[in-house]
């Protein structure tokens, strides 16, 4: 008899595009805002800021993937990459920054982590 495949829930938190979050947001899951976040957010793995969001916030994770506007410093353990319709004003703290053409930086990086 054939073994059946464990499958996981993928865990990914979704801040849904109606919702504010105003305070601090913080666990072990992957998280995705598609709407507002003002505050911080600190989240052991990914962290995806979806086009059309926007967080005032600071925020630390893994991996982050910026497609929208974020306002405040941003550290990954892996990896920021701001993607061509970005806007990102803050510092840059990442061993890896992928900034594509399009997208709107201003800040200082810091790849020395």
């Amino acid at each position: 008899m054939a073994k059946e495949k464990e499958t996981k829930p993928m865990g990914n938190t979704v801040i849904g595009s109606s919702i504010v979050v105003d305070g601090e947001i913080s666990g072990e899951e992957p998280i995705t805002i598609l709407g507002t976040v003002k505050g911080k957010v600190a989240v052991a793995q990914g962290v995806v800021v979806e086009a059309g969001a926007t967080v005032e916030a600071d925020i630390e994770g893994q991996t982050v993937t910026v497609s929208g506007k974020v306002t405040g410093n941003v550290t990954a353990r892996e990896k920021l990459e701001l993607r061509p319709e970005s806007k990102m004003v803050g510092n840059a703290k990442a061993p890896r920054i992928v900034v594509a053409d399009g997208a709107s930086f201003k800040g200082n990086v810091d790849m020395d982590v």
